[in-house]
Formats: C-alpha cells, sequence, structure tokens
C-alpha cells in the first residue's frame, strides 16, 4: 500500500489514476465530465470511512475513464473534505457549483449529508449521497437529492430484530447527543417495545466510561448497544466494559458500523470482536461485486468496507446516467426514476419510499454482522434482513 502523502492536499481536483486502457476501449479526452465529491478526510470526521469511501468513488472513476469516459471525455472528481462539518459541506456545495461540476456524491456522516442535500436541492445540483442513512436527508420531497443506502429507519429495525432474535430483552442504549444518534435511539426504541422488550437509555453527556459500566451492573441489562463516536468515547467504552467482571457475558453492539473499519480492529484488538454491527453486503458478491473487492483490496491494502462499495455504486450510477442524459443539470435531476444500473450489491432503482424524502435505493442488502472472536480479522454474518 502506498503511504506516502498526498501533495494535492483534501481540497484539490482529483483526477483519478489510468492504468493502460483495455483493448478496444476508446479513450478519454477533451473537456472532463467533473463530479463533485464530499468526503470526510479529516478529524472530526471518521478518516478511515472518508479513506475507503474516496476508494470507490476513485476506482469507478478510473474504470470509466478506462472504457472512454462520457462521449469520449474523462470523468474528473473534484474532491473536497467536509471534516464532518455541516457548514463546511454547504461552502463545498456552493463552491463546487460554481466549479460546474455536473453532479456531487459521496459524504458519509448523516448531519453533514442532509445540510448538502438542502444547499444542492436549492442550487439545482443533482446529489446522489453514497452512505449516510438518516431518514429526513431532506425535510420533503426534494427532486434533485438521491440516495444508495438504506435509510436507518430500514437498516436498524433490521439491528433491533437481530438482538430481539438473540434474546435480549432489556437493552441498554449510551448515546452521544446528535439527530443521528436520537434518530437510531427512537427506532431502536419501538421496535423493542413493541415485542414486550424495554430499552434503557445511558446518557453519554454525564457518564464516564466508568459510569457507563456501574448503570450497567445496577441495570441488569444483557446488551450495551453504543451510539456514540469512534474513537472517542465508543472505545474507551468498550474497554471499560470488557475488563468489569460484573459484566462478563455483556453483549455490546454498534449498529452504525464501527467495527467494520480495521481502525476499530487495530485499536481494541480481541476487545473488539464479537461486536455486532450493521453492514450493507449481500451475503455472497456477484462476479462484478467479487471483481471491484479485489480490486479496492489492492488499492486500500485492507479489507474493503462497505462503505467503499458504496462509493464505487455512487459514481457508476452517475456514469450511467451522464451517458444517457447528458451533462445538464436539470435533465439529471429528472433522471432518477428511470435509473437503472447494476452496482456491486445489486441493480439500482430509485424510488419514493414511504417517509422518506429524496429518491431512495429501496433497499440495498442489510446485514448484521461481527468480527469473529476465534480470528478478528474475519466477519461473521450473524443476520440478514
Amino acid at each position: 500500500m502506498n503511504t506516502a502523502p498526498d501533495p494535492r492536499g483534501p481540497n484539490e481536483p482529483h483526477r483519478p489514476h489510468r492504468p493502460p486502457r483495455p483493448p478496444g476501449a476508446a479513450p478519454a479526452d477533451g473537456a472532463s465530465v467533473r463530479i463533485g465529491a464530499l468526503v470526510p478526510l479529516t478529524r472530526p470526521g471518521w478518516v478511515a470511512a472518508g479513506r475507503h469511501l474516496l476508494a470507490g468513488l476513485d476506482l469507478a472513476a478510473r474504470e470509466v475513464n478506462d472504457a472512454g469516459g462520457i462521449a469520449g471525455r474523462p470523468v474528473e472528481l473534484v474532491v473536497r473534505d467536509t471534516a464532518a462539518d455541516p457548514g463546511r459541506a454547504e461552502a463545498a456545495v456552493d463552491e463546487l457549483a460554481g466549479l460546474g461540476v455536473a453532479a456531487l456524491a459521496g459524504e458519509y456522516h448523516s448531519v453533514v449529508a442532509r445540510a448538502a442535500a438542502a444547499r444542492a436541492e436549492a442550487l439545482g445540483l443533482p446529489f446522489l449521497c453514497s452512505s449516510a442513512v438518516l431518514d429526513a436527508l431532506a425535510d420533503g420531497p426534494a427532486e434533485r437529492v438521491a440516495r444508495l443506502a438504506p435509510a436507518q429507519s430500514h437498516g436498524w429495525r433490521v439491528y433491533a430484530d437481530f438482538l430481539l432474535g438473540a434474546g435480549h430483552r432489556r437493552i441498554a442504549v449510551a448515546a452521544d447527543p446528535s439527530v443521528y444518534w436520537a434518530s437510531g435511539t427512537a427506532i431502536l426504541r419501538d421496535r423493542i417495545t413493541a415485542s414486550g422488550g424495554t430499552l434503557v437509555e445511558l446518557d453519554l453527556r454525564t457518564l464516564t466510561p466508568e459510569g457507563v459500566c456501574g448503570e450497567l451492573a445496577a441495570d441488569g441489562a444483557t446488551a450495551l448497544v453504543l451510539l456514540a463516536g469512534h474513537p472517542d468515547p465508543a472505545v474507551p467504552i468498550v474497554r471499560a466494559v470488557r475488563r468489569d467482571r460484573r459484566l462478563a457475558g455483556i453483549l455490546i453492539g454498534a449498529p452504525a458500523g464501527q467495527p467494520e473499519l480495521a481502525d476499530w480492529a487495530t485499536l481494541l484488538g480481541q476487545d473488539g470482536a464479537g461486536v455486532p454491527f450493521l453492514r450493507y453486503l449481500p451475503e455472497h458478491l456477484g462476479p462484478l461485486g467479487a471483481r471491484v473487492g479485489a480490486a479496492l483490496r489492492e488499492q486500500l491494502g485492507e479489507e474493503p468496507s462497505f462503505v467503499a462499495f458504496e462509493g464505487y455504486d455512487t459514481v457508476t450510477v452517475l456514469a450511467g446516467m451522464l451517458r444517457s442524459h447528458g451533462a445538464d443539470r436539470a435533465r439529471l435531476a429528472d433522471a432518477w426514476p428511470s435509473v437503472e444500473v447494476e452496482g456491486t450489491r445489486g441493480s439500482v432503482r430509485f424510488s419514493r419510499a414511504p417517509g422518506i424524502g429524496v429518491w431512495q435505493w429501496a433497499w440495498a442488502p442489510v446485514q448484521v454482522a461481527d468480527r469473529d472472536p476465534a480470528d478478528p480479522g474475519r466477519f461473521r454474518v450473524l443476520h440478514t434482513g
């Protein structure tokens, strides 16, 4: 893996590397078709997720260019670092719109994506959100915004069903304050209480990791669901719970997907195994997914996460739309309901899902998985939905 720093910096135009074209492929030359890419590349953004997202976006753009680009014009990713800051994302959308990008792609953090979506809608700029799951990505019906990731209400209900199916009836949620975590707590509560279970909320604004352990020991919950930032405070809480003899056998869960990325395993080692999380992959990848997975593995130097596949599918979908409808923003924005593109995880089509204001792929595959305690480098699929 190349660990040299990128001399462009996080806010320079990103021109995908172009390996030799396959035989018969037309060269991509002429003025580029620009796609703006919103990615968390610096803290407090989740940098590991941003790296995987950008790897997927970049790989797909390179493959589009190797196959002749968009009517002979190369795709150019114009990358902007959001750093998990909604205001920074809004400014980036304004800048990218002024630079003439045909569409926006990316973003991982839900609150940031929500800000970007509102600005893109106001500017008439098509935005395909890769990874953010917050149901309320837009306040009302948005014509110019679509999303690949499943809505939080869909995926997190699957997670609640997994907990209930595993026999957990008293579940504690340790949550940071944010719209995203509050939404997740409400989804879990509704599903769990409807099945006769109980959800206990622990406020991480007032509790240290040791305080969380004390509350769990007194309450008798059999599962702790972490709705908290990574690495802090999630990593210290996991360490504290694992080392507290009173809590032997308690399940720790992290539905937002923190254990998927390699930095979780690096920081926690064995303590990070056996923590179920949500990921948006099929149990078995098809030929396209397997090929892309191998290329991403080589590019990243580690196992690609579902976030990398989301990035790849984002550019693949936008390239298909650009080929069919051209780079005119209004025509692209009108094209969401006619999209049908084969992605790494299935055929992507957009529709209006109940309660969701943006055009939605309903649905990407959903798994509950964890790192195998016998081999933390290996993932186990525990539940599908």
